[in-house]
């Protein structure tokens, strides 16, 4: 089974492709929890009628608009963020990245790995700021 990439030298290809995964994602997990569209465009911030667009994944919806969406349906954002960061590094977005239904795991380890990498940078600096040794303990 050959993996399918989709290529990232098109941005607007991508963020078109983001946004309408991004819209059924939003609308499925409405359903799913019985949010009626009037009650998520309320608590996002947009209207009835831009929610629709947003669901449908109109390209000219704003991320900051799926983001407010996704937060209030409790739902992770990996789906818009990693492939943003993909896209930035000119990298291949695999396409399973795109389809999986539910992203928290992967979420919850980019978050831990973000967070051991920024915790070891600023014990760095701080060893070497202070002079101390690499575990943080003086003598």
């Amino acid at each position: 089974m050959s993996l399918r990439r989709l290529q990232t030298k098109d941005n607007t290809l991508v963020l078109s492709t983001i946004k309408e995964i991004s819209g059924r994602r939003i609308e499925e997990r409405r359903r799913r929890d019985r949010i009626t569209q009037p009650q998520l465009a309320r608590a996002a911030g947009v209207s009835v009628r831009w929610l629709r667009e947003i669901e449908a994944g109109n390209p000219k919806s704003k991320l900051d608009e799926h983001l407010a969406c996704a937060h209030r349906l409790g739902l992770s954002t990996t789906h818009i963020m990693i492939p943003l960061l993909l896209m930035e590094r000119r990298m291949s977005i695999p396409e399973e990245l795109l389809v999986e239904e539910d992203l928290s795991e992967l979420e919850d380890r980019y978050i831990a790995l973000i967070y051991e990498h920024s915790t070891a940078a600023f014990s760095r600096r701080r060893s070497s700021f202070f002079g101390l040794p690499d575990d943080g303990e003086t003598s």
